[in-house]
Protein backbone atom coordinates (compact mmCIF):
# COMPACT_ATOMS: atom_id res chain seq x y z
CA UNK A 1 0.00 0.00 0.00
CA UNK A 2 1.65 3.53 1.32
CA UNK A 3 4.31 2.66 3.47
CA UNK A 4 7.47 4.15 3.43
CA UNK A 5 9.42 2.83 6.55
CA UNK A 6 9.30 2.35 9.93
CA UNK A 7 11.01 4.69 12.41
CA UNK A 8 11.75 4.44 15.72
CA UNK A 9 9.74 6.76 18.16
CA UNK A 10 12.91 7.94 20.09
CA UNK A 11 15.86 8.22 18.39
CA UNK A 12 14.09 8.36 14.76
CA UNK A 13 16.08 5.36 12.73
CA UNK A 14 14.73 4.66 9.42
CA UNK A 15 13.73 0.77 9.03
CA UNK A 16 13.40 -1.20 6.48
CA UNK A 17 9.88 -2.21 5.56
CA UNK A 18 8.17 -5.23 4.84
CA UNK A 19 10.27 -7.13 6.68
CA UNK A 20 9.79 -8.75 10.24
CA UNK A 21 10.82 -6.40 13.21
CA UNK A 22 10.75 -6.09 17.43
CA UNK A 23 11.96 -2.94 18.61
CA UNK A 24 14.48 -0.39 16.96
CA UNK A 25 17.77 -1.89 16.40
CA UNK A 26 19.71 1.00 17.94
CA UNK A 27 17.76 1.99 20.97
CA UNK A 28 14.90 -0.77 21.89
CA UNK A 29 12.54 1.40 21.59
CA UNK A 30 9.19 1.22 19.66
CA UNK A 31 8.76 1.25 16.14
CA UNK A 32 6.20 3.26 14.24
CA UNK A 33 4.71 3.23 10.44
CA UNK A 34 5.14 5.95 8.41
CA UNK A 35 3.43 6.42 5.01
CA UNK A 36 3.02 8.39 1.40
CA UNK A 37 -0.01 10.27 2.97
CA UNK A 38 -0.05 12.46 -0.21
CA UNK A 39 -0.08 9.11 -2.17
CA UNK A 40 -2.94 7.96 0.36
CA UNK A 41 -4.89 10.68 0.37
CA UNK A 42 -5.56 10.50 -4.03
CA UNK A 43 -8.15 7.30 -2.84
CA UNK A 44 -8.50 7.89 0.72
CA UNK A 45 -11.37 10.57 0.88
CA UNK A 46 -13.70 11.54 3.23
CA UNK A 47 -16.58 11.50 0.60
CA UNK A 48 -14.55 7.72 -0.33
CA UNK A 49 -15.83 6.62 3.11
CA UNK A 50 -19.74 6.67 2.11
CA UNK A 51 -19.84 3.45 0.65
CA UNK A 52 -16.94 1.60 2.40
CA UNK A 53 -17.50 -1.29 4.65
CA UNK A 54 -18.28 -0.73 8.56
CA UNK A 55 -15.11 -1.96 9.89
CA UNK A 56 -11.74 -0.60 10.62
CA UNK A 57 -10.52 -1.50 7.28
CA UNK A 58 -12.46 1.37 5.57
CA UNK A 59 -9.42 2.91 5.97
CA UNK A 60 -7.22 0.73 4.09
CA UNK A 61 -4.68 2.96 2.62
CA UNK A 62 -3.44 4.13 6.31
CA UNK A 63 -3.30 0.42 7.11
CA UNK A 64 0.21 -1.87 6.61
CA UNK A 65 -0.95 -4.70 4.74
CA UNK A 66 0.15 -4.45 0.83
CA UNK A 67 -1.84 -7.70 -0.08
CA UNK A 68 -5.81 -7.84 0.55
CA UNK A 69 -5.32 -11.63 0.35
CA UNK A 70 -3.38 -11.00 3.56
CA UNK A 71 -6.03 -9.33 5.32
CA UNK A 72 -7.18 -11.35 8.66
CA UNK A 73 -10.63 -9.91 9.51
CA UNK A 74 -13.41 -11.01 11.97
CA UNK A 75 -15.11 -7.85 11.15
CA UNK A 76 -13.34 -5.58 13.67
CA UNK A 77 -13.69 -1.92 13.94
CA UNK A 78 -16.83 0.70 13.55
CA UNK A 79 -17.87 0.74 16.60
CA UNK A 80 -21.01 2.39 17.87
CA UNK A 81 -20.07 6.47 19.76
CA UNK A 82 -23.10 6.14 22.36
CA UNK A 83 -24.30 9.33 23.75
CA UNK A 84 -25.04 9.41 27.56
CA UNK A 85 -27.31 11.94 28.18
CA UNK A 86 -28.45 10.78 31.80
CA UNK A 87 -24.91 9.85 32.86
CA UNK A 88 -23.68 13.19 31.57
CA UNK A 89 -26.42 14.35 33.36
CA UNK A 90 -25.57 12.79 36.38
CA UNK A 91 -22.08 14.35 36.21
CA UNK A 92 -22.84 17.76 34.84
CA UNK A 93 -21.10 17.39 31.22
CA UNK A 94 -23.44 18.58 28.95
CA UNK A 95 -22.13 16.30 26.06
CA UNK A 96 -20.73 13.04 26.68
CA UNK A 97 -19.92 10.09 24.43
CA UNK A 98 -18.96 6.21 25.55
CA UNK A 99 -17.31 4.54 22.58
CA UNK A 100 -17.77 1.30 23.17
CA UNK A 101 -15.24 -1.39 21.93
CA UNK A 102 -17.13 -4.03 23.76
CA UNK A 103 -18.79 -4.72 20.48
CA UNK A 104 -15.90 -5.97 18.47
CA UNK A 105 -14.98 -9.36 17.69
CA UNK A 106 -13.42 -11.19 20.88
CA UNK A 107 -15.50 -8.31 22.92
CA UNK A 108 -12.98 -5.39 23.43
CA UNK A 109 -10.85 -3.17 21.75
CA UNK A 110 -7.60 -5.29 21.28
CA UNK A 111 -9.78 -6.96 17.94
CA UNK A 112 -8.47 -3.86 16.26
CA UNK A 113 -4.45 -4.24 17.21
CA UNK A 114 -4.86 -8.09 17.06
CA UNK A 115 -6.23 -8.17 13.59
CA UNK A 116 -3.46 -5.77 11.95
CA UNK A 117 -0.51 -7.49 13.66
CA UNK A 118 -1.41 -11.03 12.11
CA UNK A 119 -2.41 -9.58 9.30
CA UNK A 120 1.31 -8.43 9.37
CA UNK A 121 2.57 -11.83 10.42
CA UNK A 122 0.87 -13.39 8.03
CA UNK A 123 2.50 -11.23 4.78
CA UNK A 124 5.71 -11.31 6.57
CA UNK A 125 5.86 -14.97 7.09
CA UNK A 126 5.76 -15.38 10.20
CA UNK A 127 4.03 -18.95 11.30
CA UNK A 128 4.07 -19.09 15.46
CA UNK A 129 3.78 -15.77 17.23
CA UNK A 130 3.47 -15.03 21.01
CA UNK A 131 2.19 -12.68 23.55
CA UNK A 132 2.48 -11.73 27.09
CA UNK A 133 -1.73 -10.87 28.17
CA UNK A 134 -3.41 -9.37 30.78
CA UNK A 135 -6.68 -11.04 29.45
CA UNK A 136 -7.77 -9.37 26.24
CA UNK A 137 -5.18 -9.40 24.13
CA UNK A 138 -4.37 -12.93 24.39
CA UNK A 139 -8.36 -13.65 23.69
CA UNK A 140 -7.56 -11.75 20.62
CA UNK A 141 -4.45 -13.01 19.38
CA UNK A 142 -6.16 -16.86 20.13
CA UNK A 143 -8.71 -15.76 17.51
CA UNK A 144 -7.04 -13.81 14.91
CA UNK A 145 -4.25 -16.21 14.89
CA UNK A 146 -6.86 -19.14 14.18
CA UNK A 147 -8.28 -17.30 11.81
CA UNK A 148 -5.12 -16.58 9.94
CA UNK A 149 -4.18 -20.30 10.22
CA UNK A 150 -1.26 -19.30 12.67
CA UNK A 151 -0.01 -20.73 15.87
CA UNK A 152 -0.34 -18.78 18.87
CA UNK A 153 1.32 -19.10 21.80
CA UNK A 154 -0.38 -17.18 24.77
CA UNK A 155 1.76 -16.42 28.77
CA UNK A 156 -0.70 -15.16 31.36
CA UNK A 157 -0.76 -14.27 35.08
CA UNK A 158 -2.16 -17.28 37.02
CA UNK A 159 -4.73 -14.68 38.16
CA UNK A 160 -6.25 -13.66 34.58
CA UNK A 161 -9.88 -13.72 34.52
CA UNK A 162 -11.44 -16.87 33.63
CA UNK A 163 -13.36 -15.87 30.73
CA UNK A 164 -9.83 -15.17 28.53
CA UNK A 165 -8.35 -18.39 29.52
CA UNK A 166 -11.22 -20.04 28.54
CA UNK A 167 -11.32 -18.12 25.08
CA UNK A 168 -8.19 -18.74 24.46
CA UNK A 169 -7.92 -22.50 25.03
CA UNK A 170 -11.20 -23.06 22.42
CA UNK A 171 -10.00 -21.18 19.94
CA UNK A 172 -6.51 -23.44 19.52
CA UNK A 173 -4.04 -21.30 21.41
CA UNK A 174 -0.91 -22.85 23.32
CA UNK A 175 -1.92 -21.13 26.76
CA UNK A 176 0.81 -20.94 29.76
CA UNK A 177 -0.18 -19.98 33.12
CA UNK A 178 2.52 -17.98 35.24
CA UNK A 179 2.73 -17.25 38.97
CA UNK A 180 3.42 -13.19 38.29
CA UNK A 181 2.66 -10.35 36.43
CA UNK A 182 2.13 -9.35 32.66
CA UNK A 183 5.85 -8.50 32.71
CA UNK A 184 6.83 -11.45 33.80
CA UNK A 185 4.73 -13.67 31.10
CA UNK A 186 6.61 -11.01 28.98
CA UNK A 187 10.24 -12.12 30.05
CA UNK A 188 9.47 -16.05 29.66
CA UNK A 189 8.45 -14.77 26.03
CA UNK A 190 11.82 -13.25 25.61
CA UNK A 191 14.09 -15.83 27.33
CA UNK A 192 12.16 -18.33 24.91
CA UNK A 193 11.11 -16.85 21.45
CA UNK A 194 14.51 -17.66 19.65
CA UNK A 195 14.47 -21.00 20.36
CA UNK A 196 11.20 -21.47 19.66
CA UNK A 197 10.56 -19.66 16.56
CA UNK A 198 8.14 -17.38 17.88
CA UNK A 199 7.80 -13.99 16.60
CA UNK A 200 6.33 -12.01 19.39
CA UNK A 201 3.72 -9.93 19.18
CA UNK A 202 3.50 -8.10 22.65
CA UNK A 203 2.32 -4.03 23.07
CA UNK A 204 4.69 -1.93 21.22
CA UNK A 205 7.36 -4.72 20.91
CA UNK A 206 6.10 -4.55 16.88
CA UNK A 207 5.06 -2.05 15.18
CA UNK A 208 1.37 -3.01 13.84
CA UNK A 209 -0.42 -3.40 16.93
CA UNK A 210 -0.71 0.28 17.31
CA UNK A 211 -2.06 0.54 13.84
CA UNK A 212 -4.85 -1.22 14.26
CA UNK A 213 -5.57 0.93 17.35
CA UNK A 214 -5.22 4.05 15.70
CA UNK A 215 -8.71 3.48 13.50
CA UNK A 216 -9.97 4.26 17.07
CA UNK A 217 -8.95 7.66 16.46
CA UNK A 218 -9.79 7.81 12.78
CA UNK A 219 -13.81 6.85 13.53
CA UNK A 220 -13.88 8.77 16.14
CA UNK A 221 -13.17 12.08 14.09
CA UNK A 222 -15.33 10.51 10.93
CA UNK A 223 -18.38 9.83 13.73
CA UNK A 224 -17.78 13.35 14.99
CA UNK A 225 -18.72 14.90 11.42
CA UNK A 226 -14.74 15.25 11.68
CA UNK A 227 -14.68 18.03 14.88
CA UNK A 228 -12.64 16.23 17.19
CA UNK A 229 -14.03 15.96 21.09
CA UNK A 230 -12.45 19.00 23.74
CA UNK A 231 -11.82 15.82 26.20
CA UNK A 232 -11.18 12.63 25.57
CA UNK A 233 -10.75 10.24 28.77
CA UNK A 234 -8.55 6.64 28.09
CA UNK A 235 -8.21 3.63 30.41
CA UNK A 236 -4.35 3.14 29.93
CA UNK A 237 -2.15 0.10 30.70
CA UNK A 238 -0.14 -0.64 27.82
CA UNK A 239 -1.25 2.95 26.01
CA UNK A 240 -1.67 1.51 22.16
CA UNK A 241 -4.62 3.01 22.19
CA UNK A 242 -3.76 6.62 23.37
CA UNK A 243 -0.48 6.31 21.26
CA UNK A 244 -2.62 5.03 18.42
CA UNK A 245 -4.93 7.76 18.56
CA UNK A 246 -3.05 10.71 18.72
CA UNK A 247 -0.76 9.48 16.03
CA UNK A 248 -4.25 8.97 13.78
CA UNK A 249 -4.99 12.43 14.74
CA UNK A 250 -1.22 13.74 12.92
CA UNK A 251 -2.28 11.57 10.24
CA UNK A 252 -5.62 13.62 9.51
CA UNK A 253 -4.24 16.98 9.61
CA UNK A 254 -1.73 15.69 6.95
CA UNK A 255 -4.99 14.51 5.05
CA UNK A 256 -6.14 17.86 4.94
CA UNK A 257 -9.39 16.49 6.94
CA UNK A 258 -8.91 18.45 10.43
CA UNK A 259 -6.97 21.03 11.80
CA UNK A 260 -4.49 21.17 13.97
CA UNK A 261 -6.82 21.29 17.33
CA UNK A 262 -6.58 18.19 19.82
CA UNK A 263 -8.77 16.94 22.43
CA UNK A 264 -6.96 16.73 25.89
CA UNK A 265 -5.96 13.24 26.38
CA UNK A 266 -6.44 12.00 29.54
CA UNK A 267 -4.84 9.00 30.89
CA UNK A 268 -6.79 6.55 33.52
CA UNK A 269 -4.95 3.69 35.72
CA UNK A 270 -5.42 2.17 38.37
CA UNK A 271 -4.69 3.41 42.22
CA UNK A 272 -3.03 -0.28 42.63
CA UNK A 273 -0.95 0.29 39.59
CA UNK A 274 -0.52 3.94 38.05
CA UNK A 275 2.82 4.49 36.74
CA UNK A 276 2.06 6.76 34.42
CA UNK A 277 0.11 8.60 36.79
CA UNK A 278 3.15 9.07 38.91
CA UNK A 279 5.91 9.63 36.19
CA UNK A 280 3.16 12.63 35.19
CA UNK A 281 2.93 14.24 38.62
CA UNK A 282 6.60 13.58 38.68
CA UNK A 283 7.47 15.67 35.62
CA UNK A 284 8.98 12.66 33.79
CA UNK A 285 9.52 11.44 30.46
CA UNK A 286 9.92 7.76 31.27
CA UNK A 287 8.00 6.08 34.06
CA UNK A 288 9.78 3.51 36.31
CA UNK A 289 8.31 0.09 37.19
CA UNK A 290 5.10 0.72 39.92
CA UNK A 291 6.00 -1.77 43.12
CA UNK A 292 3.26 -4.52 43.92
CA UNK A 293 1.12 -3.94 41.25
CA UNK A 294 -2.39 -5.00 41.99
CA UNK A 295 -6.06 -3.89 40.55
CA UNK A 296 -9.12 -6.42 39.57
CA UNK A 297 -8.99 -4.24 36.39
CA UNK A 298 -6.76 -7.10 34.60
CA UNK A 299 -5.87 -4.39 31.36
CA UNK A 300 -4.92 -1.61 33.54
CA UNK A 301 -2.31 -3.99 35.56
CA UNK A 302 0.67 -3.19 33.45
CA UNK A 303 3.80 -2.16 36.08
CA UNK A 304 5.84 -0.79 33.13
CA UNK A 305 4.91 0.03 29.23
CA UNK A 306 7.41 0.41 26.98
CA UNK A 307 5.57 3.08 25.00
CA UNK A 308 5.50 5.19 28.76
CA UNK A 309 7.22 8.56 27.06
CA UNK A 310 4.83 8.14 24.06
CA UNK A 311 1.93 8.01 26.70
CA UNK A 312 3.43 11.07 28.49
CA UNK A 313 4.22 13.16 25.82
CA UNK A 314 0.74 12.96 24.18
CA UNK A 315 -0.89 14.15 27.27
CA UNK A 316 1.38 17.20 27.85
CA UNK A 317 1.25 17.81 24.10
CA UNK A 318 -2.77 18.34 24.54
CA UNK A 319 -2.42 19.99 28.26
CA UNK A 320 -4.13 16.57 29.38
CA UNK A 321 -4.11 15.11 32.66
CA UNK A 322 -3.20 11.44 34.49
CA UNK A 323 -5.69 10.50 37.18
CA UNK A 324 -6.02 7.03 39.26
CA UNK A 325 -8.63 5.59 40.51
CA UNK A 326 -9.67 3.05 43.38
CA UNK A 327 -10.78 -0.72 42.09
CA UNK A 328 -13.89 0.08 44.37
CA UNK A 329 -14.54 3.23 42.07
CA UNK A 330 -14.49 1.20 39.28
CA UNK A 331 -16.89 -1.25 40.46
CA UNK A 332 -19.02 1.23 41.77
CA UNK A 333 -18.73 3.12 38.41
CA UNK A 334 -19.93 -0.34 36.36
CA UNK A 335 -23.03 -0.59 37.95
CA UNK A 336 -24.28 3.26 37.84
CA UNK A 337 -22.98 2.67 33.85
CA UNK A 338 -24.86 -0.10 33.57
CA UNK A 339 -28.18 1.13 35.29
CA UNK A 340 -28.67 4.58 33.74
CA UNK A 341 -27.24 3.64 30.11
CA UNK A 342 -27.34 -0.20 29.59
CA UNK A 343 -24.10 -1.03 29.08
CA UNK A 344 -22.13 -3.66 31.06
CA UNK A 345 -18.66 -1.98 30.63
CA UNK A 346 -14.98 -3.77 31.74
CA UNK A 347 -13.62 -2.34 34.56
CA UNK A 348 -10.96 -0.34 32.69
CA UNK A 349 -14.20 1.56 31.25
CA UNK A 350 -15.76 1.76 34.23
CA UNK A 351 -12.41 3.59 35.82
CA UNK A 352 -13.33 6.82 33.03
CA UNK A 353 -16.20 7.99 35.12
CA UNK A 354 -14.66 8.59 38.60
CA UNK A 355 -11.87 9.97 36.74
CA UNK A 356 -14.00 12.68 34.84
CA UNK A 357 -15.97 13.71 37.96
CA UNK A 358 -12.59 14.65 39.15
CA UNK A 359 -11.92 16.56 36.43
CA UNK A 360 -15.31 18.11 36.37
CA UNK A 361 -15.01 18.43 40.48
CA UNK A 362 -11.41 20.10 39.70
CA UNK A 363 -12.89 22.83 37.07
CA UNK A 364 -10.10 20.76 34.25
CA UNK A 365 -13.63 20.06 32.32
CA UNK A 366 -16.07 22.45 31.48
CA UNK A 367 -19.87 21.13 31.46
CA UNK A 368 -20.26 22.89 27.86
CA UNK A 369 -17.61 20.82 26.79
CA UNK A 370 -17.75 17.49 24.16
CA UNK A 371 -16.17 14.48 26.17
CA UNK A 372 -15.59 10.72 25.16
CA UNK A 373 -14.75 8.26 27.35
CA UNK A 374 -13.55 4.90 26.00
CA UNK A 375 -14.81 1.78 27.10
CA UNK A 376 -12.15 -0.95 26.32
CA UNK A 377 -14.14 -3.96 27.09
CA UNK A 378 -17.07 -6.13 27.84
CA UNK A 379 -18.07 -6.31 31.05
CA UNK A 380 -19.18 -10.12 30.95
CA UNK A 381 -15.38 -11.35 31.10
CA UNK A 382 -15.10 -10.26 34.34
CA UNK A 383 -17.26 -11.73 36.25
CA UNK A 384 -14.94 -12.29 39.03
CA UNK A 385 -14.63 -8.70 39.82
CA UNK A 386 -18.32 -8.49 40.81
CA UNK A 387 -18.82 -11.21 43.42
CA UNK A 388 -22.43 -12.75 43.80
Amino acid sequence: MNVTHLECAACGLRHEAQRLHNLCAKCGKPLLVRYDLRRAGETLTKEALHTRPASMWRYREVLPVESDDHVVTLGEGWTPLLGVSRLGARVGVGELYVKDESQNPTQSFKARGMAAAVSMAKELGATRLAVPSAGNAAGALAAYAARAGLEAFIFMPCDTPRANIIECRETGAHVTLIDGLITDCGAEVGRRKEAEGWFDVSTLKEPYRVEGKKTLGYELAEQLDWVLPDAIIYPTGGGTGLIGMWKAFDEMEELGWIDSKRPRMVSVQASGCAPIVRAFAEGKRFADEFPNAATTASGLRVPRAIGDFLILDAIRASRGAALAVTDDEMIAATREIGAAEGLFVAPEGAACLPALRQLVANGDIKGSERVVLFNTGAGVKYLESYGG
